[in-house]
């Protein structure tokens, strides 16, 4: 898929107000720094389309971009970012859960997970939340060129051998770098063709 196009729309705390359109949507979610606004500006090919910041817990909106006229990639807050205090975080919470379990536009969710860290409580527990909603989803590991070859196949296997503790199944599994425009065609690929299996 080549992107001739991606604008800004609107952003919002609520699924509710979000684009009335119908038009597909692909979500990206991941924890705080997990490095999904360069992700997006890496996919969209546009350097500040979201904003990157170095302070975790930036993203606290939905956020529409319209790609191509033809479908959106939504920007959703990060989660479990601590120094959010408890009440933010389970308003974050709240805006997360209802666009994800509500909004019927929402095609795919890409859940991002950083590739240099171990499997964490939060992750696992999110995807087992999302498997039990039965959420349409898929697993981006990000910054993969931040480790050596080996390293990284070792963190893959322990996450894999985790999660099929827990599943039967694995989603499919994308392998990033924003630097690198690692994974863009793979991604840009799987969303063309969910697109095309609508029409």
């Amino acid at each position: 898929m080549i992107i001739k196009d991606a604008k800004f729309v609107i952003s919002n705390t609520d699924y509710r107000k979000c684009p009335q359109d119908g038009k597909p949507e692909y979500a990206f979610i991941g924890r705080s720094n997990v490095g999904k606004s360069s992700l997006i500006n890496m996919l969209t090919n546009r350097k500040g389309l979201a904003m990157t910041s170095s302070k975790p817990g930036k993203t606290q909106l939905i956020n529409h971009f319209i790609i191509n006229d033809e479908w959106y990639l939504v920007d959703l807050p990060g989660y479990g970012y601590a120094q959010r205090g408890k009440e933010g975080r389970e308003q974050i919470r709240k805006i997360i859960d209802s666009y994800i379990l509500n909004r019927i536009e929402m095609t795919n969710l890409f859940l991002l997970l950083d590739c240099r860290h171990e499997p964490q409580k939060i992750d696992l527990e999110f995807l087992d939340w999302l498997g039990e909603k039965e959420v349409p989803f898929a697993i981006v590991f990000t910054k993969i060129d931040k480790m050596s070859k080996a390293r990284l196949k070792e963190n893959l296997q322990s996450y894999t051998d985790k999660l099929k503790e827990t599943w039967e199944e694995l989603p499919p599994v994308f392998y990033t770098s924003s630097e690198h425009k690692i994974g863009r065609e793979e991604i840009l690929d799987y969303i063309d063709q969910i697109n095309k299996d609508l029409k």
